[in-house]
């Protein structure tokens, strides 16, 4: 049996004025994905317990099949492991995004997308600035980021807030607090008065663009570990991915990563390409997971017309490959899942907690209600999933 997972990462959303009323899904063209739902099951799953804050992290480890209450080690841990940086009992590692903040309020929590050259260029500043044997920049792509913290004496458990949940908003009232929360201030307002004065902000703002003003420390945690996907469900797999939050996962579940020439994690990310590795994929392991930033990103930037142009070429791009390729191992010899992580609402511009839709074919899942892949249809039908993780289960079930 082949398995294929889709997430197109923040997909789900509200009705919209500019889309007729419409939800992104339920504007999008996407007739691949129409005709697996219609021949499928659809419902709905709660990817985020009511207890935990409606983060990527949280969401994925959910839909993947493992418990976030119990699993969850916070987000930048996650983004450690994709990057093979190794962690020691002491030390705690902090997502860092590049920001703008403009007179106190969180303007852009990605900087104006920057590139990753120049962000690198920053991050190199601020460790010969400000870094050493107990505190260190690693970079990432564009405004993604990491600081460790080596050889912690105390806690560092301070309540920290991710800088796209808090757009247009004073950060003074979403500063650190709690343990630790003195040193994060410090090392923020230092970084910032660096940052202030390099000549690529300075050559950004002369540009329009919006310079990196800030850095903004969140997600922290010490070395996670996870039971490994074969362990627990028996299957070998890979992943296909542009983002560190998700190759961290897969590396904590014992999937390698397949790389992708000009996945960006961003709006303008190979679609195509991501389609051809995840067809090329399923000849050589039981199952291959694709996830795509995209929609998320376009929720996050409030543009509904972008989400849905994210969607269409997912389903263009993505899905119509992949079930191509499945239909290759015979009626009986694969599955589907196409599912969101959790919903970034146009309207909201961040992550929301409400159930996401699914949709689920191949071998022996049999159409009840003929729906397509939309949150009113999804919301219809028979199935709903209040522990997310336990979908992983019915997906795979014999």
């Amino acid at each position: 049996m082949k398995y294929a997972i889709i997430i197109p990462d923040g997909a789900a959303d509200e009705p919209l004025e500019i889309l007729d009323g419409r939800t992104p899904l339920a504007a999008a063209h996407m007739p691949n994905t129409t005709r697996l739902a219609a021949s499928g099951r659809v419902g709905t799953s709660c990817n985020v317990p009511a207890s935990m804050t409606p983060g990527s992290d949280v969401a994925t480890l959910s839909l993947l099949g493992y418990d976030p209450t119990k699993a969850y080690p916070g987000r930048a841990p996650l983004e450690a492991a994709a990057r093979g940086i190794e962690l020691g009992p002491n030390d705690w590692v902090f997502r860092c995004n590049l920001v703008t903040i403009i007179d106190g309020r969180m303007e852009d929590y990605a900087a104006g997308h920057i590139p990753s050259g120049e962000a690198a260029a920053l991050l190199e500043e601020l460790n010969r600035q400000l870094g050493g044997s107990h505190v260190q920049f690693i970079a990432g792509v564009s405004y993604r980021h990491l600081v460790v913290f080596r050889n912690v004496r105390d806690e560092m458990t301070a309540q920290t807030t991710p800088p796209h949940d808090i757009l247009d908003q004073p950060v003074a009232e979403y500063g650190p607090r709690g343990p630790g929360s003195d040193v994060i201030r410090t090392l923020t307002q230092r970084a910032a008065d660096i940052l202030s004065h390099h000549e690529i902000n300075r050559v950004r703002a002369d540009l329009g663009e919006n310079p990196a003003t800030a850095i903004w420390l969140w997600g922290q945690g010490q070395q996670p570990r996870l039971p490994s996907f074969q362990e627990r469900f028996g299957l070998r797999g890979a992943a296909i991915t542009a983002v560190d939050l998700v190759r961290g996962i897969a590396r904590l579940i014992g999937w390698p990563t397949i790389e992708v020439d000009g996945a960006t994690g961003y709006l303008d990310t190979n679609y195509a390409g991501k389609g051809q590795a995840a067809v090329e994929a399923l000849d050589d392991y039981d199952i291959v997971c694709v996830h795509v930033e995209a929609p998320d990103e376009a929720g996050h930037e409030g543009n509904a017309r972008a989400k849905v142009a994210a969607l269409e070429a997912i389903d263009k791009h993505i899905v119509g490959p992949v079930a191509e390729k499945l239909a290759t191992f015979g009626a009986d010899g694969w599955r589907f899942l196409i599912m969101p992580d959790h919903p970034t609402p146009v309207r909201v511009r961040s992550h929301t907690r409400e159930p996401v839709p699914w949709a689920i074919a191949g071998a022996r899942v049999v159409s009840v209600l003929d729906l397509p892949f939309t949150e009113e249809a999804a919301a219809r039908a028979d199935l709903h999933v209040a522990n997310g993780h336990e979908l992983m289960e019915y997906f795979l079930k014999p």
